[in-house]
């Protein structure tokens, strides 16, 4: 097996101290013959803490159309109750201040949520760029392995085909020298 520097060279095209961190990984898989992992999700999903995956989840569920119809049924149900108790004495009369004051809360404490687990969701997208990269790279790094194979077995063919040819043409060379007995 070729030396790492030897390998960076014909590969990329430039030393092992040149390498990038990304090149020199790749590099070591390919030498390996180890895979690149490509299960984004779940190496992504490891590194994430209770109060991550439960602001994702949050934000799961409040951009659903499951919370947006329960949310607006709930509004439905209090302005009615409040309207029709009205008369006897609504816990949150017209103009439903209390309620104002509810949906202000959620919609701050929403917000923040929601933008938390869209951050996290465009680190997700970089570091499945990032894998994608990887693997991109390292099948651009066996193909060009492939391609020197190929052209070595051409190469020695071509060789082996070149060293017959000249081994037939001193036979007929041979067998044109020979007189006939005939």
């Amino acid at each position: 097996m070729p030396h790492f520097n030897d390998l960076s060279q014909h590969l990329f095209g430039k030393p092992l101290a040149e390498l990038g961190e990304i090149e020199r990984r790749i590099l070591t898989r390919a030498k390996e013959r180890r895979t690149v992992a490509t299960d984004t999700n779940a190496e992504f999903s490891a590194e994430l803490s209770v109060g991550d995956r439960l602001a994702d989840s949050i934000a799961r569920v409040g951009g659903s159309w499951a919370f947006i119809l329960s949310f607006c049924g709930f509004l439905v149900v209090w302005v009615v109750v409040n309207t029709i108790l009205l008369m006897t004495g609504a816990f949150d009369p017209y103009p439903f201040i209390f309620l104002n004051l509810l949906l202000s809360m959620l919609a701050a404490l929403q917000a923040p949520v929601i933008m938390m687990s869209q951050n996290r969701q465009a680190e997700r997208d970089r570091f499945a760029a990032a894998k994608d990269y990887e693997v991109n790279l390292k099948s651009e790094v066996e193909l060009i392995s492939l391609h020197h194979k190929v052209d070595d077995v051409l190469l020695r063919e071509i060789a082996e085909l070149r060293a017959d040819l000249a081994t037939l043409n001193r036979q007929l060379a041979q067998y044109r020298h020979i007189p006939d007995n005939e």
